[in-house]
């Protein structure tokens, strides 16, 4: 595997990989790798000649109240764990490599951006779309490796890259879970051993929305109530937001008749946590 750290360089060895033939497979990252990261890059390696990983802390994505400065970084690590799974190509550029000086340019992301988690953190997903965009001019890859866990962004990446005909496949991996269901994410470790143990909810709180659509209940406020109910009960936590939505435009659904996301986001102390499940609606 070879660590790259700069557009020129990573460039110049992908035009000649491509001119070659070559397909070329992408995962964009934020580093602090784990099981979910390298379940993408797996996939990845299994499914394309040449396996490109970007590691780079967006902070255009970050509030000013958000956690920039304490985001788990640990590149030694990274390289070990990418390398361990074949990836040819880690792409570690620095912040004047990404943004040489100021923009002036953004992807404004529309409606499905500043719903939910955009709602709750404004500019967020604008500064995801324009990095990722920026990341995909680079690379240029034939397909791109995205995690479920984050359906939301997973949503307007998708939404761009038809908006403006970038010549890029999405692949969505399934999320990738920790023995007892909780979803895996470089902010776990944030939690306290306290706040651990009650996250464990947010996967129970999702299995049993899915399981009352499956037994026929299709009020999706009630849903929504009940999830509610059970990660307030005996929990440290505070609920952001628990909606149920379309999977493609992420509108809410208030009546249930065809399949949906019910999606969460929720704090343990200062950790903020989301999570989804997709339900198939049988019988609609």
């Amino acid at each position: 595997m070879k660590v790259i750290k700069t557009n020129k360089a990573l460039r110049g060895k992908l035009a000649f990989l491509r001119s070659q033939g070559k397909s070329i497979g992408f995962v964009p990252t934020m580093g602090a790798f784990h099981e979910g990261h390298v379940s993408l890059m797996r996939r990845c390696v299994k499914e394309n000649d040449i396996t490109v990983v970007s590691l780079f802390v967006n902070p255009l994505q970050f509030g000013p109240r958000e956690d920039l400065a304490r985001y788990p970084r640990n590149l030694k690590r990274d390289i070990e764990m990418a390398s361990a799974v074949n990836v040819d190509f880690l792409f570690v550029p620095s912040l004047q490599e990404i943004y040489p000086e100021p923009l002036s340019t953004f992807v404004q992301v529309g409606k499905i951006g500043n719903i939910l988690c955009g709602a709750s953190r404004p500019g967020h997903f604008q500064g995801v779309a324009t990095v990722v965009l920026k990341l995909l001019n680079i690379v240029q890859p034939c397909v791109i490796y995205l995690g479920q866990k984050d359906a939301q962004q997973v949503a307007v990446i998708k939404r761009m890259i038809f908006d403006l005909n970038i010549p890029v496949s999405v692949v969505i991996c399934p999320t990738s879970r920790e023995a007892d269901g909780l979803a895996m994410s470089s902010r776990n470790i944030y939690l306290s051993p306290t706040e651990r143990r009650d996250a464990v909810v947010l996967n129970k709180a999702l299995r049993m929305g899915a399981r009352l659509i499956a037994f026929g209940e299709r009020d999706g406020g009630k849903i929504i109530s009940k999830i509610k109910k059970l990660i307030l009960e005996g929990s440290s936590a505070s609920i952001d937001y628990v909606s149920i939505v379309e999977i493609s435009g992420f509108a809410p659904v208030r009546r249930i008749s065809k399949d949906v996301l019910i999606v969460i986001a929720v704090k343990f102390g200062t950790t903020r946590l989301i999570d989804n499940v997709i339900v198939k609606v049988h019988g609609k």
